[in-house]
Parts: C-alpha cells; structure tokens; sequence
C-alpha cells in the first residue's frame, strides 16, 4: 500500500458542484426581475375596419398639402423639393394660411395632409417626417392656446384643447407605399 503524504491530504480543491447551482439560481433571478422594454412605434389611430370600398371624395386640390418621401430619403412637397429642416415652418403656414394666399388651404379645418413615402424609404427618414408633421401640429396648438386663452396648451382643461383641436384638427392621410424607386 501506498503511503499518503500530508500533502495529497491537504490538497486545496474547491467543490464546483454547488457553484453551477447558484449560478442557475441567479439566471433565473435576473430572468425574472427584468423589466424588457417594448418599442411602442407610431401611435396612429387607424380607421374602422371596413369591407366596402372608400367612397371618392370630390378634394380640393388646393387644400391638400401632399408630402413624398423618395426611395433616396429626399422630401417633396406639393412638388418642390424641401430640406427637412424648412419642412415644420412651411407646414404651419399652408395649415393657417395667415396671409390669406390662393395656393394655402382655405381654412384650418379642411387642411389635409397627404403623406406617401417609397418602399425603399428609411424608416428614420419616414419617423422625422412625421415627427415635422407632429410638431408643426402642436406648435399650432400651443400658439392658438395662448392666443385665446393666455395659457400653455398643457394648463387647459379638456374642453379647451377640445375647442383648440376642433379649429385646427391633425388630418393626415398615408398612402399606400410605391414599389420601391418608382417615384424620383
């Protein structure tokens, strides 16, 4: 037989088994206290659902604020090229129209927004857009609050802003997406 040293005795050996224990434990721990963030996107209210077609409405062309965004993410408004930067201002003054212009909506309340983007379109491009379109919408509201009421839109009561969203109502309509580079 084979003597033992002190020293094979006295080996320094870590029992693991327990180890892959705690470590399962504390998987499933962080597994379930973690919160996992969910994008939202676009809060948009959709139209009822519908079997019959749209019935064709007669629109006055000048009331129709037609917005493209192109497959190379470039932005065309009513036909003329624009840098998203100049977007926000120049759609306040077709929705408020102050100086009374023929090529402006008629009023506030029959503005429509045309939006239409190519398949081929950023989705970051397509997100500023309608982020433009949304600010120029709230900073409408926000003027019009003061203006009449002397108070920011978000001291109002509900039918204030009611009062104020019914004078310049946020009407946009998406197109159906182009084949992607069909318009320039």
């Amino acid at each position: 037989m084979a003597k033992r040293s002190s020293r094979n005795r006295m080996s320094n050996e870590i029992n693991a088994g327990s180890m892959a224990d705690i470590a399962f434990l504390l998987l499933i721990f962080f597994l379930v206290t973690t919160v996992i963030a969910e994008d939202k996107g676009v809060l948009v209210k959709l139209p009822p659902w519908s079997e019959e077609p749209p019935e064709n409405m007669k629109l006055n062309t000048r009331n129709v604020y037609s917005v493209l965004v192109n497959a190379q993410n470039q932005l065309l408004v009513r036909g003329q090229a624009m840098e998203i930067k100049e977007f926000k201002s120049h759609t306040i003054e077709f929705i408020t129209n102050p100086q009374k212009r023929e090529d402006l909506s008629e009023a506030p309340t029959k503005a429509l927004v045309s939006l239409k983007n190519d398949r081929g379109t950023n989705y970051a491009t397509y997100l500023e857009v309608y982020n433009e379109l949304k600010a120029a919408y709230n900073e409408i509201w926000e003027d019009q609050a003061k203006k009449r009421f002397g108070r920011p839109l978000e001291d109002l009561n509900k039918t204030q802003r009611e009062e104020i969203s019914s004078s310049f109502p946020l009407v946009i309509s998406e197109a159906e997406p182009t084949k992607f580079g069909e318009e320039k």
